[in-house]
């Protein structure tokens, strides 16, 4: 009884809005998935009641975007990725800016507003080409966000052109850098970068650069890749980072949560279904009270499963994503047009609006 006793008090907490423990989240995750998921959509609730002139509760909004892999040569090998190439494989590629400039037209006559720039980490690459592309994009295309290079790339920058990390990153935002997306984060625990990414940043390094970001008025997304080598409590450290940089700077717009997807990597791990993912995004809604927007992600787990997440403690359904390479190298592919997404969104008795990268609606 004693048990049932504190369980009940910790739902009154999390319906009351208080800030639960990483114990707390802990006993959160052993609660029946319906019962969870019903926990993370009141909480969704409140967090989005004052949203769009108060009627965020009845809208969910997605982005018309593209993810622009300006290359694919990556000198860090992640277990995890089946994107990656070297410069001797005779698949690698660099994008010029004219490729680019022809995707982001295609975009925006498709009606979208943002790329999604993100590439591997090239050893050879120096700073005049990124600089450059940016300041293509801004000249031609000033309507169109550019929401690129992680965290890592930006660690892997500060190496290579041997510039101090914050110069970097306020270097790329005069250029033309709008924001900057949340991937590489996978999970923030140093003993589990080190079996699935050795080369790759450290978790301090990829807060540090989100924490920079912000401070030169930057937003991003922050990430979590999971259901591979971690476990529980380190999934709950991750999330308690990712909290406590909010605490601090706000900066992060939303959270994404996705399973690691084996299919053609040489990382072996047991695959994680459906019910787990939707665990984790209903703990995450639930634990990271001060990140307003989570974002479903469709792209991993199927339309479908996107759409259940809604239910879940998502209030965003995310990208439409006119191209992506690196979870399909991967052996997931799922597509989607518009009219599919506004259909799957108001199914469950929403109303489907396009965003920004901000958040804020576009259109009427």
């Amino acid at each position: 009884m004693i048990g049932v006793a504190r369980d009940e008090e910790l739902r009154q907490k999390v319906l009351a809005g208080g800030r639960v423990s990483r114990e707390e989240a802990n006993r959160l995750y052993r609660f029946p998935l319906s019962e969870l998921g019903a926990l993370a959509d009141a909480r969704r609730r409140a967090a989005k009641a004052a949203a769009y002139g108060g009627r965020g509760n009845e809208v969910v909004t997605y982005i018309v975007d593209r993810n622009i892999n300006y290359t694919n040569v990556c000198n860090v090998y992640c277990k995890f990725c089946a994107f990656y190439r070297t410069e001797k494989d005779a698949d690698h590629y660099t994008l010029s800016y004219d490729e680019i400039g022809e995707k982001i037209r295609e975009l925006r006559e498709a009606g979208g507003t943002q790329i999604l720039l993100q590439g591997g980490h090239h050893p050879n690459l120096k700073i005049d080409y990124y600089l450059g592309l940016l300041r293509y994009v801004r000249e031609r295309f000033p309507e169109v966000n550019v929401h690129g290079f992680s965290p890592p790339e930006f660690q892997h920058f500060a190496g290579v052109f041997r510039m101090p990390l914050e110069r970097v990153i306020r270097t790329f935002r005069d250029a033309g850098l709008g924001s900057i997306p949340g991937g590489g984060a996978e999970i923030l625990v140093d003993r589990v970068r080190g079996r699935i990414a050795p080369l790759k940043c450290s978790a301090d390094g990829w807060l540090r650069v989100m924490e920079v970001a912000h401070g030169l008025g930057l937003r991003s997304s922050a990430t979590m890749m999971f259901g591979h080598v971690e476990s529980l409590d380190d999934r709950l450290e991750h999330l308690q980072r990712l909290r406590d940089l909010q605490d601090r700077t706000g900066g992060f717009t939303a959270f994404i949560c996705w399973t690691f997807q084996p299919e053609n990597t040489r990382l072996k791990a047991s695959v994680v279904g459906p019910h787990e993912y939707l665990r984790m995004q209903a703990l995450g809604r639930i634990f990271l009270d001060n990140f307003e927007n989570i974002q479903a992600s469709w792209v991993t787990q199927g339309p479908r499963i996107g759409q259940v997440a809604l239910q879940f403690g998502a209030n965003d359904f995310g990208s439409l994503m006119m191209e992506e390479n690196v979870v399909s190298s991967a052996g997931t592919t799922h597509r989607m047009t518009i009219e599919q997404m506004r259909s799957l969104i108001s199914e469950l008795g929403y109303e489907p609006r396009q965003r920004d990268n901000w958040y804020r609606l576009i259109g009427a």
